[in-house]
């Protein structure tokens, strides 16, 4: 009887570490996407100061100067709000230690892995936009 009572156990268990496995290592991949791009901010704010002493004139490349401008700031803003409304949808422990998340967590998380992977590529398109403007090798 103790057998069985274990080998009935043993299935409930193994999903059920599995599926804190994979918040685990879903948030870790969260959050290394965060890490991979929170760098890139002081780029954004450098970037941004050199094409707005570039955009003074009201020619096609002024322009296009201008506007590769605000896109980086949209960008930056995007990663402000982001880190903001993630912090408020998740605690440290979720976070940092893996803490279990509850069902609504966990969609909120494939959430939010899918808004940072959206937000990663609007800060590498809007860096390379201003560098191919500004005549650089995308860095």
């Amino acid at each position: 009887m103790r057998k069985l009572i274990v080998l009935l156990t043993l299935p409930f268990l193994f999903i059920s570490a599995c599926k804190e496995q994979k918040e685990t290592s879903q948030m870790k991949e969260v959050m290394a996407i965060h890490d991979e791009v929170m760098p890139k901010m002081s780029k954004l704010g450098d970037l941004v100061g050199e094409l707005n002493s570039k955009e003074n004139d009201s020619t096609e490349i002024g322009k296009k100067y201008k506007q590769a401008r605000k896109d980086l700031q949209v960008a930056h803003k995007s990663m402000m709000d982001w880190m903001q409304n993630f912090g408020n949808r998740f605690d440290p422990d979720e976070i940092l230690n893996g803490k279990e998340l509850s069902e609504q967590k966990q969609q909120w998380l494939d959430e939010e892995e899918e808004k940072v992977k959206e937000l990663k590529e609007h800060i590498n398109n809007s860096i390379d936009n201003a560098n191919s403007l500004l005549g650089r090798d995308n860095e």
